[in-house]
């Protein structure tokens, strides 16, 4: 039984691990990285708070929700 209560907690600790916010210039350069990989140009990636999203278009979320990645194309 000891077992069994010892391998849940690390199961559930390794989730919470996947799940840590990712900072935002980190998730912001990723995207960016896969855009430029696709050979995407002319457009802007940038940092927002969620109240200032607007009609942008996101693609990604960061800081633990608290703000988003907006792409626009120039």
């Amino acid at each position: 039984m000891k077992w069994l209560i010892a391998a849940l907690v690390l199961v559930g600790g390794a989730g919470y691990a996947f799940a840590a916010p990712k900072p935002c210039e980190e998730l912001k350069a990723e995207i960016a990285a896969k855009l430029d990989a696709k050979k995407v140009a002319n457009y802007t990636l940038e940092i927002v708070p969620n109240k200032q999203v607007g009609d942008k278009t996101v693609v990604g979320t960061c800081d633990g929700g608290t703000q988003k990645i907006v792409y626009e194309k120039k």
